[in-house]
């Protein structure tokens, strides 16, 4: 039981290297197989942290592998959905260039400050995590996304500017901070209250 949680972070990267496999051979039927794949890939992010809260298994390892094993999978599927449709990535490469920027910065940031990666896990990165969820969904089924890539785009950015800041704030490096609001309690010395369904 203890290892289901990275039994499903692990399940998670073999779905995002099928996704990418299956766009590079042009497989038959590939949007409807490669939406049913990102979804279960996405369901098993949902899972592996409520379960491993559950379980009372978390720890900051594991929330570190977490972090670093969904960045991977939505690269890949990214690059599997560029494959199939490179007109939308073309036409819209400098809102993406500036989002992968700003994701990039807080790596930078983090590793300078903690010479860790980003592991806070905070809830806008959550709803974020949907909204790019959808976006991709859309993409991958029509090669278009006008209104929800405007929305993916200005709230991965406010998102990824969140994470920068609570990165500031913290004196020590800690996974699982809810908001930049929390990081400024932790800088103060107070404790503060996790959800227990999404940051135990």
């Amino acid at each position: 039981m203890n290892k289901i949680p990275i039994t499903l972070i692990y399940t998670r990267l073999l779905l995002g290297v099928c996704i990418l496999l299956l766009s590079i051979v042009q497989i038959d039927h590939y949007n409807v197989i490669a939406v049913v794949l990102f979804a279960t890939g996405l369901l098993t992010d949902i899972f592996d942290g409520i379960i491993a809260r559950r379980l009372n298994v978390s720890s900051p390892q594991l929330r570190r592998m977490d972090s670093t094993i969904d960045q991977v999978f939505f690269i890949m599927v990214a690059i599997a959905t560029y494959i199939q449709c490179r007109e939308f990535f073309y036409n819209n490469a400098v809102k993406l260039a500036i989002l992968l920027g700003t994701e990039a910065l807080t790596y930078v940031v983090s590793f300078i400050k903690f010479k860790k990666e980003v592991a806070t896990h905070a809830i806008a990165s959550k709803v974020w995590t949907l909204i790019l969820f959808a976006t991709l969904i859309q993409i991958m089924v029509a090669c278009k996304a006008p209104a929800l890539f405007q929305w993916c785009f200005y709230v991965g950015m406010l998102s990824r500017l969140e994470i920068i800041a609570i990165l500031l704030f913290l004196r020590e490096w800690t996974n699982d901070v809810p908001s930049v609001y929390h990081a400024i309690l932790l800088r103060k010395g107070k404790a503060i209250k996790r959800h227990k369904l999404f940051n135990g």
